[in-house]
């Protein structure tokens, strides 16, 4: 297995492909007929076996407000393995190679929202309950629909640079993951 870095503006046409149809056997009941669900990550981490894509991650960097203090967050978006290579680590690479990103740069935080808390537990993120707002996207017919408001039990962070987590508001300033 191999994980290479990329651009999202760089993707090619079958990768594209490859990616839609990962990510829709991943998320079946949420994933429309392209490669993101609301909006494009800046970047993707993709596991490869040979020339075929096993895994992926999208990895959204931006500035958020935790309780009035700006902080640099690296999201982590869609992480998912194909089936039938699941269990032999793909998803924890694709992880380790984040969690480096995040402490090479100037990153204070990862960030998630995990279906399953506890494979995230095991690498050192944990569960945060901050009130959060965010930009609502209609992800059908990608339009703006609001703002939002509200406390989620999927949200998970990691601290990676120097900054403390706070409970205060998260405002995510743009849309969530």
């Amino acid at each position: 297995m191999r994980i290479e870095q990329h651009l999202e503006m760089t993707l090619s046409e079958s990768m594209d492909k490859e990616l839609t149809e990962l990510l829709q056997h991943a998320f079946p009941s949420i994933y429309p007929n392209r490669r993101y669900f609301k909006q494009l990550p800046h970047l993707r981490l993709i596991a490869y076996e040979d020339e075929r894509i096993i895994g992926q991650v999208g990895l959204d960097f931006r500035v958020m407000n935790v309780d009035g203090e700006a902080i640099h967050v690296l999201g982590i978006i869609d992480l998912c393995v194909r089936e039938e290579v699941r269990g032999r680590g793909v998803g924890r690479a694709l992880m380790e190679k984040v969690i480096a990103l995040g402490e090479a740069y100037s990153i204070d935080f990862l960030l998630l929202f995990a279906d399953r808390t506890d494979l995230y537990e095991r690498i050192g993120f944990h569960t945060v309950s901050n009130a959060c707002t965010w930009l609502k996207i209609n992800d059908e017919n990608q339009t703006t629909r609001g703002i939002g408001e509200a406390r989620f039990e999927e949200l998970m962070i990691r601290q990676v640079g120097d900054k403390r987590w706070t409970d205060g508001t998260l405002d995510v300033l743009g849309y969530l993951y």
